[in-house]
C-alpha cells in the first residue's frame, strides 16, 4: 500500500467534496483497486463519539499531521467498519 496521496493514518484528512474533516482512522483497498480511508470526526458537542466515514481515496487530502500513536496489535474489535 503506498498510493494514498500521501496520507497516513492519524492525519488530519478532509473530504475535498463534502468539505468533512476529522483524523483518518483506518485504511481499506479493494481487489478491484478501489482505495477508501475512513475519517473520524471529532467528539460533537453533546459528547457522543459521533461515527467514521469511508470516502475515495481521490477525494482526500490531508489538512494536518494529526495525532500518530504507537501501534500495537489488540486483536479487539474494529469500529467504523466499511458498510457493504
Amino acid at each position: 500500500m503506498d498510493d494514498w496521496n500521501g496520507i497516513s493514518l492519524g492525519d488530519t484528512v478532509r473530504d475535498i467534496v463534502t468539505g468533512f474533516t476529522g483524523i483518518a482512522t483506518a485504511r481499506v483497498e479493494y481487489l478491484n483497486g478501489c482505495k477508501q480511508i475512513c475519517i473520524k470526526p471529532k467528539v460533537a458537542e453533546n459528547g457522543k463519539m459521533p461515527d467514521g466515514e469511508y470516502i475515495d481515496m481521490q477525494q482526500a487530502e490531508m489538512v494536518g499531521e494529526g495525532v500518530h500513536i504507537t501501534q500495537k496489535t489488540t486483536g479487539g474489535h474494529m469500529t467504523d467498519m466499511p458498510r457493504g
